[in-house]
C-alpha cells in the first residue's frame, strides 16, 4: 500500500491550533460512496524544523520582506515567525500519534536534532536543498532513524554521494522523485523517472514528492510505481503563505487519498481472467446463437439458420459444431436463443 505523507510543512503559519486542524482534516474517514468501501486514510503527517542561526546569510535574514505573504518586517522575523519550537512539535507529534498517524520531520540543520529530546519521528526528511549537505546527512543518518531523501534539486552524482553517506550508518532509506518547482508545470514533472529510479536503486523504497497543483499527478505516479507519495496540504489555499495556493485543501486531500486507495485496488495480477464480477454482466451482454428466422419442429440446424443475439447464456459461435446438423426438439419462432434442451 503507497505512503502517504501530508507535508503541512509551515502552512500552520506558525500556529498549533492551525497544525492540529489540518491534522484532523488528514484523519477523517476516507470512503469511496459508489461501492459503500471504507477506504485507508493518509499515512503521515510531516512538519518542518529550521535552525535560524544555520539558514540564511546575515544580509538576507536582515533584508525587508514586503510580501503578502510576510509574517514580519525582515525576511528573518518572518521565518521566525513561522518557526515553531522543539516543544510545540511534540505537541504536533502527540497530537498525530494519538490520531494513529505517523509523525515525520524536515530537520534543516544539525541543530535541529535537539528536536530528539523530545521525541523520536517516526522517519527524518532530507529537503531537496539539503541533499548535498552531507555534513547534515551523516548526523541526520548516525540516529538510525529511516531517512527520506528528496531529488528536487539534485544531479544523480549527488544522490549517489548522499546514499553514500547515509549508508555508512544504515539503509533504511526512502528516495522521492521531486521537481523543486512552485508549483511545478506539467511538462517539467518527468514521472519516468520513477521507473528508473526503482531499476537503479531497487534496494531502496521509491516515492514521489509532488509540487503539482490538482491530484492527477500523483496518483498517475502511483501507477507508475511510486510506493510514497508526499504532498503539501492546508486547511485554505487563500490563507497567507508562499505554500497554500500550491497545496491540497480539504476537499482536495479526500479526493486524492480516495483515488490512490482505489487505483491499489485497481492494480491486480499479471494475468488475464474473468473476475466474479463481471459473470452477470457476460451473461447478460455476451452473445449466444439464436434463430434467424421461424424454425419448424424436426428441423435439422444449418448456419443459414442462426445469428447472434443476447443474452450469453447459450451457445457461443466457438461452440457452433454442437448445434448445426442436430434436429429441433420443438418448433422455435424468430430471434429466440438456441438451448440444449431445444435440441434432440
Amino acid at each position: 500500500m503507497t505512503y502517504i505523507i501530508g507535508e503541512i510543512g509551515q502552512n500552520h503559519n506558525g500556529s498549533v491550533d492551525i497544525a492540529k486542524a489540518i491534522i484532523d482534516v488528514v484523519t477523517r474517514p476516507v470512503y469511496d460512496k459508489l461501492f459503500g468501501k471504507k477506504l485507508p486514510r493518509m499515512d503521515a503527517v510531516k512538519l518542518t524544523k529550521r535552525d535560524l542561526e544555520h539558514e540564511l546569510s546575515a544580509s538576507q535574514m536582515a533584508r525587508p520582506y514586503n510580501s503578502p505573504h510576510s509574517f514580519g518586517k525582515t525576511y528573518g522575523e518572518h521565518r521566525k515567525y513561522l518557526e515553531l519550537d522543539n516543544a510545540q512539535h511534540f505537541e504536533c507529534y502527540q497530537y498525530a500519534k494519538e490520531k494513529g498517524l505517523d509523525f515525520v520531520e524536515t530537520l534543516c540543520a544539525i541543530g535541529c536534532l535537539s528536536i530528539l529530546d523530545y521525541f523520536t519521528p517516526d522517519k527524518l526528511k532530507v529537503a531537496s536543498r539539503d541533499l548535498t549537505n552531507l555534513p547534515l546527512l551523516d548526523a541526520l543518518a548516525q540516529t538510525k532513524i529511516p531517512i527520506i531523501v528528496s531529488t528536487g534539486m539534485a544531479r544523480e552524482k549527488d544522490l549517489d554521494e548522499a546514499l553514500a553517506i547515509i549508508t555508512k550508518h544504515h539503509e533504511q532509506i526512502s528516495i522521492l522523485h521531486c521537481v523543486s518547482q512552485y508549483p511545478a508545470e506539467y511538462e517539467n514533472v518527468n514521472l519516468r523517472t520513477i521507473p528508473y529510479l526503482k531499476r537503479k536503486y531497487p534496494q531502496y523504497t521509491i516515492g514521489y514528492s509532488d509540487h503539482t497543483v490538482g491530484i492527477a499527478t500523483p496518483v498517475a505516479a502511483v501507477a507508475m510505481g511510486a510506493e510514497i507519495i508526499e504532498k503539501h496540504i492546508t486547511l485554505d489555499r487563500q490563507m497567507r503563505g508562499t505554500d497554500q495556493s500550491g497545496s491540497l485543501e480539504i476537499d482536495g486531500i479526500y479526493r486524492m487519498v480516495r483515488d490512490i486507495r482505489n487505483l491499489e485496488l485497481s492494480f491486480g495480477t499479471e494475468e488475464i481472467k474473468m473476475e466474479a464480477a463481471t459473470k452477470e454482466a457476460r451473461e447478460k451482454l455476451e452473445r449466444s446463437i439464436a434463430t434467424l428466422k421461424s424454425l419448424p419442429e424436426g428441423h435439422i440446424l444449418t448456419e443459414e439458420d442462426v445469428h447472434l443475439l443476447s443474452p450469453g447464456d447459450g451457445f457461443q459461435w466457438s461452440q457452433r459444431t454442437e448445434i448445426i446438423g442436430k434436429k429441433l426438439k420443438n418448433a422455435m419462432p424468430k430471434d429466440e436463443i438456441i438451448y440444449q434442451e431445444n435440441l434432440q
